[in-house]
């Protein structure tokens, strides 16, 4: 059967356009993909288009929106995966438009669909106390919990987000001074972040229990699993939450309804940062933000903190009653007419 132009098109835009011209990571482009392998599955099961007879006259403005409804309705996804959903289909789009551009009207109806507003996600956040804590619980008698101290450590003191830390090479990190660790994250875009001296000789320690093998080379994985492989986004998500179940049974009131993830290590990281007087722009530097307006949440949380101490430790000097002459309204009408 002759391939359709939908199935041409999709193929070179997954296969060669995101990766090689786009320069998107491999994360973002599998994502692409789930959300290409769910659209042929609802065409197949709700419409009935078969994915061998898809087109990209079948591909309109009717059919992705039907195709949204389905997402949240059947299958229960929340608004914030639609989102990512549409965007997906968006870009697709964007490339058909210069790729083929017979496709351009429809493209441009499917391009006005907006995104669906979102309740905004609380930011998990840990205070320094339950990050001393959780830092402490890897045994470090043994090699797997050495390796687990220094993984959870460099989480917390560099910012990076779990796939940063997953695709760390030992080329990546300097532990003589000035020590850093070089992070590469969307966009492939990579940062500098210096490394705390404690942080450095955790580093140097690690990688000479582990690393210093006459196999060694540069582009080893900083981290690797029993099997010596690179450790996933999944394993490092897995130790995160091994430790955080622990802690939680052993200090509950340090982690009040928390759910600790990867990434709530990198938002106390920020916390912290800007609680210690840090500038907001060198925060944002710090976690590779493209925008300002996506570190300013930190500075909120920061304010809304600031607040409730001061509410509690308010001694109402301030009194909530108005004074005697608000309530003479011969004086108030004087004062009024004054300038007439």
């Amino acid at each position: 059967m002759k391939p359709t132009d939908f199935a041409y098109y999709l193929t070179h835009f997954l296969s060669k356009y995101l990766s090689g011209t786009m320069g998107l990571s491999s994360n973002t482009i599998m994502s692409y993909r789930d959300t290409f392998s769910l659209l042929l599955e609802f065409c197949n099961g709700q419409k009935k288009i078969a994915a061998e007879k898809m087109t990209l006259g079948d591909l309109n403005k009717k059919l992705v929106e039907e195709f949204l409804d389905w997402i949240e309705q059947v299958r229960s996804c929340k608004t914030s995966t639609r989102n990512v959903r549409l965007s997906a289909i968006h870009a697709f789009c964007r490339y058909l438009q210069m790729e083929f551009p017979d496709y351009i009207y429809p493209a441009q109806q499917i391009l006005a669909l907006p995104v669906k507003k979102a309740k905004k996600p609380t930011i998990d956040y840990l205070t320094l106390d339950a990050i001393k804590y959780l830092l402490a619980m890897p045994d470090s008698k043994t090699k797997e919990g050495r390796r687990d101290l220094v993984l959870l450590s460099l989480l917390y003191d560099s910012g990076a987000r779990v796939q940063e830390l997953a695709d760390l090479k030992v080329s990546d990190v300097r532990t003589i001074e000035p020590a850093i660790v070089k992070l590469t994250g969307k966009g492939k875009k990579s940062r500098i972040v210096p490394l705390m001296k404690p942080m450095a000789k955790l580093l140097k320690q690690y990688l000479g229990e582990n690393l210093w093998t006459e196999s060694y080379t540069q582009d080893y994985p900083l981290f690797q699993n029993r099997s010596n492989a690179k450790l996933t986004r999944e394993g490092i998500t897995y130790i995160v939450k091994k430790y955080a179940s622990e802690a939680k049974l052993k200090a509950p009131e340090l982690f009040p309804n928390k759910m600790i993830s990867p990434h709530c290590y990198r938002h106390s990281k920020a916390v912290h940062l800007l609680q210690s007087g840090v500038n907001l722009i060198y925060i944002r530097d710090f976690l590779g933000h493209v925008d300002i307006q996506t570190t300013e949440i930190y500075a909120r949380i920061d304010g809304e903190m600031k607040r409730k101490a001061l509410e509690k430790s308010t001694n109402n000097i301030v009194s909530d009653n108005f004074p005697e002459w608000q309530s003479n309204t011969g004086l108030m009408n004087w004062l009024k007419n004054l300038g007439k």
